[in-house]
């Protein structure tokens, strides 16, 4: 049989060993049809054939990321002010303003990443501080994680939200001592303007699904799990345009849908009958347990140790998400949970647990996403259970440690941000970034996993955490695949499987750990088709 294309190099990482092999490999339609050593590919070369040889470049499956938010991500990235630069409040401000004066038809001014903790500040920034920078259209800046709002007095009076509004179920309107809102919105909270700000039409939504798909083409990423993104957020949800999309053959992303864990199985089997192709299926359901550590939202075994009155707070009553998992997990269902705090960690285990105990073991591979702190004593419970772990190694050095250790006791500081913790219990992981929390980038998620360096790119933060740069690699594409069912399908370089392939600009086995921070992908494959490329030059076997 002829190939389409074969790629040849001397660093092919298949993922089913621990380095990178001399191989190549030949693509016929969407599948590899062989992969073996460059001497025995010349049968698969005819007139037809591309012939892409990569040199000593590593070629290797495409990157799966397991947890991203596609709608958030491409608002984020590509129509809102960045200000995880900005250093004090009033910086963020001169910035919203810059970008207001940049875009004096836009009727919402959206920014992300603004982060006071970074800033030596203890206390949230109020709606006057934007006021004086923009006075006259509303301003909605989402904090670093994703879990809090900052906006102005224009966006607070778009909203309707007076003294008189009431706090939303898991959500606080912030108040003054006069009862005035300060411009601070938690968790659900948010939603009061995002139902406003997030007004987008259909042909900016297929803009922003377009833009996502390029992006993530760019950095070699081929798959990704599109998890609901809570009710702050409930407006950015882009189903019908990734319909669209996939019916017009024009994704060039695998993406599995996660809609949220809320009771409604009637709801739930609808997605399921209609997202059902290679390119676009509806994977499980997701829904939050808790919140983030630096709002208080994270729930916690223990007090918080600069805020001893909380423990922090789950989102659903416990007798509520027991019904919905039980439910779900009966009918089949996989399941994610958002859980951070080490009380949330153990409170998803028991749901999962509960739930086996009701309808019996299977190979659910139900997860809990983030576990930023972790009990020892539930450590092992993962395995026991079932349940698989799902971190974003880039999440450690997203804020400095003061974020964290600030908040929890001296002796949980060995558990915060756990990682080869896992690996060493023979838990099969999932890598991810949660875009766009983080960039989608997975070079930054591969450094940190490799080196633990925190916020400084200096300092390594709890060193036991490192794992092997092929362990790391395998995370975010094997693990990812098995995270959906579809290790038989995606995730390793073997004959049968899948083309989704990428060539990254170096051999990641060969470099300074320093230089992944700087690797690029050259070339992407999905579906046996070149979606990405670099200028390069193809070469004879």
């Amino acid at each position: 049989m002829k190939a389409d294309i074969i790629i040849q190099s001397d660093a092919v990482f298949t993922g089913l060993k621990d380095q990178p092999e001399r191989l190549a490999i030949a693509i016929k339609e969407n599948k590899i049809i062989n992969i073996d050593t460059p001497e025995t590919m010349k049968k698969h070369a005819g007139d037809g054939t591309r012939i892409i040889d990569a040199g000593d470049k590593l070629v290797m499956p495409g990157f799966f990321d397991s947890h991203i938010h596609i709608m958030a991500g491409s608002l984020f990235n590509f129509y809102a002010v960045p200000l995880s630069e900005a250093v004090s409040a009033e910086d963020a401000g001169e910035k919203v303003k810059a970008y207001a004066n940049e875009h004096p038809d836009a009727p919402w001014i959206v920014g992300v990443g603004w982060d006071h903790t970074a800033w030596g500040d203890k206390d949230f920034p109020d709606r006057y501080v934007l006021d004086r920078f923009v006075p006259d259209r509303p301003v909605f800046l989402i904090q670093a994680e994703g879990h809090y709002g900052w906006v102005n007095s224009k966006a607070i009076e778009t909203a309707g939200i007076t003294k008189d509004t009431e706090n939303p179920d898991y959500g606080i309107v912030y108040k003054d001592e006069n009862g005035e809102p300060t411009g601070i919105l938690i968790e659900s909270a948010m939603s009061l303007v995002g139902k406003y700000a997030y007004d987008f039409s259909e042909e900016q939504r297929r803009d922003m699904v377009q833009l996502f798909l390029d992006h993530a083409a760019s950095l070699g990423v081929t798959s990704v799990n599109d998890l609901y993104l809570s009710r702050a957020h409930e407006q950015l949800e882009g189903y019908s345009v990734f319909k669209e999309f996939d019916e017009k053959d024009e994704l060039n992303v695998r993406i599995h849908l996660y809609p949220p864990l809320n009771g409604d199985l009637e709801k739930a089997k609808e997605f399921k009958e209609t997202f059902t192709s290679p390119k676009l299926k509806m994977a499980g359901l997701k829904q939050f347990i808790d919140g983030v550590v630096t709002g208080y939202t994270a729930y916690m075994l223990d007090p918080y140790k600069d805020k001893p009155e909380t423990r922090g707070e789950i989102g659903f009553p416990e007798e509520q998400l027991q019904e919905w998992v039980t439910a779900a997990d009966k009918e089949g269902y996989q399941i994610k949970f958002h859980t951070i705090g080490d009380g949330a960690v153990r409170l998803g285990l028991d749901l999962y647990k509960n739930a086996q105990k009701a309808n019996g073991k299977r190979d659910s591979r139900h997860t809990l996403e983030h576990i930023e702190i972790v009990s020892p004593q539930d450590i092992p419970r993962f395995k026991e259970l079932g349940v698989m772990p799902s971190v974003q190694p880039y999440h450690m050095a997203l804020m400095p440690r003061e974020s964290h250790t600030e908040r929890v006791d001296e002796e949980k500081f060995p558990y915060l941000y756990p990682n080869a913790t896992f690996f060493n219990e023979g838990n099969v992981m999932p890598y991810s970034s949660d875009y766009p929390i983080i960039p989608l980038n997975p070079m930054l998620g591969l450094y940190h996993a490799v080196t633990r360096k925190d916020y400084t790119l200096e300092d390594t933060w709890n060193e036991q955490e490192k794992i092997s740069l092929s362990q790391a690699l395998k995370a975010y594409t094997y693990g990812s695949a098995y995270s959906v069912f579809r290790e038989s399908e995606i995730g390793t370089l073997e004959e049968g499987k899948l083309a989704d392939i990428v060539i990254l600009d170096r051999n990641l086995f060969d470099v300074p750990e320093k230089e992944i921070l700087d690797t690029k992908a050259e070339l992407t494959i999905v579906d046996g088709k070149v979606v990405y490329e670099k200028p390069a030059q193809a070469a004879a076997l």
